[in-house]
This record gives C-alpha cells, structure tokens and sequence, in this order.
C-alpha cells in the first residue's frame, strides 16, 4: 500500500520539475527587432559541381519562412527590412551499406552551407552559421532508383535544414 503511494508522489514531483523548470525555445524571434518585418530571400550560392542544388534549397527555406509566419516575404531587395541569403559550400555522397555483390545499396548525402539573415539598410548580422551542415540517409535497390532516391533525399534534407535553421534564427542559437 505504501509503494503505490510513493510511486504516485514520485511521478507526480517528476512531472511538476520537469514542467516548472522555466527554460523554453524563443521560437517567435522575440530577441528580432521588431521593426524586422518584410524578408528577401536572396538567390543561392552554389559552389558545388551538382546542379540546381542551389534552387532546391531555396525553395525549401521560402517554404519555411511563408510556415512561420514571423515576416512577410517580398519579391525585392528593395522592398526588404532584412535579407536572407545562403551558399551551398559542399555535397557529398559516402556509401552506408553494400550488397552482396559489393555494390553501395544505401548513401549518407551531407550538405554544408553557410547562412547569413541581416538587416537590409545596415548590413547588420540578425543571425548567422557559416558551417551549417545536414544529411540525410537513402537507400536504393538497384542502379535504376539510386537517382530518384537521391533526389527525395536532397528534397527531404533541403526541407529538414530550413526547418532546423529557421527554428536555431528564431531561438537566437
């Protein structure tokens, strides 16, 4: 009878530590000016050999700025509070998993990037990671689904690192 009781106690001072315990993520940009409000998204760098890697990328952190809702996005420069800008530095292909013939069956894609988020007029770093990087894992059953695979995965990461990045910008990290 005791047992339960304490059992009881124990889960409920658990749960009011771990709840009461104040820290949070700022995710709404608190410690961004508020006078932040309108976004350009700059074209991205590309220093890498894949093609278009750039676009796909840019896109996805289009997509997540419209999902946070925190600014507007504007379709110039001119007409931005603050500028959000990236170069595609790397990307790398390394094998995860063979078949029995010795042929790669999985890959880990690895992306490194370099984001910059500052205010328009004074040049002014908000937020910054210069050696920001991601991957992401896929498989392939054979040659002829490797490249498909391989999109969906630079998809999947593309979408992953805005998500990550955007929530890192607005925790001020």
């Amino acid at each position: 009878m005791l047992l339960p009781r304490i059992t009881v106690v124990a889960v409920f001072l658990s749960v009011f530590l771990v709840a009461g315990c104040g820290y949070r993520f700022s995710p709404g940009g608190e410690y961004i000016d508020k006078k932040i409000r309108t976004v350009f998204i700059d074209n991205f760098a590309n220093k890498t050999s894949e093609a278009n890697v750039e676009n796909t990328i840019r896109n996805s952190f289009i997509d997540q700025f419209i999902i946070g809702g925190r600014f507007a996005l504007v379709d110039r420069r001119e007409k931005a509070d603050a500028i959000f800008k990236g170069s595609v530095n790397s990307i790398a292909t390394s094998p995860l998993s063979y078949q029995r013939t010795g042929l790669a069956s999985g890959e880990r894609l690895t992306v490194a990037m370099e984001l910059v988020f500052e205010e328009q007029d004074t040049h002014k770093i908000i937020w910054n990671d210069r050696n920001f990087a991601s991957t992401q894992d896929y498989t392939f059953a054979d040659l002829n689904t490797k490249d498909t695979n391989r999109g969906n995965a630079l998809i999947k990461l593309s979408n992953d690192s805005a998500e990550k990045a955007y929530r890192l910008m607005m925790s001020g990290f």
